[in-house]
């Protein structure tokens, strides 16, 4: 998700696919993905298939993330810049042993197939959508791992972004240990004619449905930046502290000059982080300004912006958190968003 797999559908258009909002009771989906284990479907994620033979030189080229020397059966997460080094996309790359299998958001799917496309000119490179043949499953949560083996999932010991090949039930599957932010974080593939079975089992072992609502409060919950909300195609990468998705010594690639012009000089102007908020929550958008000392409003000045915000609803009490980019220098300063005073935080929020 993520993204990462925490991140959730936000747009609708011709390929999107309608996920479920709830399952009746928001309160109770988020708290099983903090202590229990939420289960929920990733069919609104697009999947493509790099094949040929300069398809690893050719992909190291286009993402900000290191694909030359990632190994089989490991993932990494990456952007997707243009010359100006702005972000175009984010995605995951998984590499197989002949293939490398792209996962990123539905929304995002035409865009990148063209952004590939443009870019494939003398190189052995095809890219086939091969969304319809996987169907996947997300499992979050610290009893994620015992809800897979009760399911009767033998787990092997994989990295964070590790996947490996099983055999459930004799059905073939893959199995994904997700990102780090989510803790406990997995992922199983499978053919779609299986998935109604799978997703039976998992429920029968233990795993409680969330919809999409409870995964947005989760992701907020941990700072996690979703692409088209918290990263637009005009930020740049070191902007969104995704520095994850960066590598500094893979060589070329598209965008990689300003990438490398803004490490060295130390730092970004602006950058993506957390806030608690007292007061009304902001709406995303809504600028985040400097407060005056002597309460003069025409010497408040804008020093950032708010692009997700959410109530938590954590078992002792309702929290209300956001995220968005502020300028660096006025971290420490008296901050506002709408009639809401706002402070820094650290992420994740528990």
């Amino acid at each position: 998700m993520t993204s990462t797999p925490l991140q959730v559908p936000h747009q609708s258009g011709n390929n999107a696919t309608v996920a479920v909002s709830d399952f009746g009771d928001v309160r109770a989906e988020f708290q099983a993905l903090l202590s229990g284990c939420g289960i929920y479907d990733l069919s609104w994620r697009s999947k493509f298939a790099v094949t040929g033979e300069d398809r690893v030189r050719w992909m190291n080229g286009m993402v900000t993330n290191n694909i030359r020397d990632l190994n089989p059966g490991h993932a990494v997460y990456a952007f997707l810049l243009n010359a100006q080094g702005r972000i175009q996309g984010d995605l995951y790359v998984f590499r197989r042993e002949d293939t490398l299998l792209v996962d990123t958001e539905q929304a995002q799917r035409d865009k990148i197939l063209q952004l590939f496309d443009r870019f494939i000119i003398a190189d052995d490179v095809e890219v086939a959508d091969v969304t319809d043949a996987t169907s996947a499953i997300g499992l979050t949560g610290p009893d994620s791992r015992s809800v897979l083996e009760r399911a009767g999932f033998a787990l092997p010991d994989l990295a964070h972004l590790q996947f490996a090949g099983l055999t459930w039930h004799e059905h073939t599957v893959t199995l994904l240990r997700s990102g780090e932010e989510a803790r406990e974080s997995w992922q199983v593939w499978i053919a779609p004619e299986h998935m109604a079975d799978l997703m039976s089992a998992l429920v029968t072992a233990g795993a409680r449905p969330v919809g999409t609502t409870a995964l947005n409060l989760f992701r907020i919950s941990r700072g996690i930046p979703q692409f088209g909300v918290d990263i637009r195609d005009r930020d740049l990468p070191q902007e969104t502290a995704q520095t994850r998705a960066l590598n500094f010594t893979k060589g070329c690639y598209l965008g990689q000059e300003i990438v490398e012009r803004i490490r060295s000089r130390g730092a970004v102007h602006r950058l993506f982080g957390a806030f608690t908020v007292d007061g009304p929550l902001p709406e995303p958008g809504t600028k985040i300004l400097a407060t005056d000392p002597d309460n003069k409003a025409e010497n408040e000045k804008e020093v950032g912006e708010i692009t997700s915000s959410a109530i938590l609803p954590f078992p002792n009490a309702d929290r209300p958190v956001a995220l968005g980019y502020l300028r660096r220098e006025a971290a420490a300063k008296g901050l506002r968003a709408g009639t809401a005073k706002i402070r820094t935080a650290s992420i994740p929020f528990d």
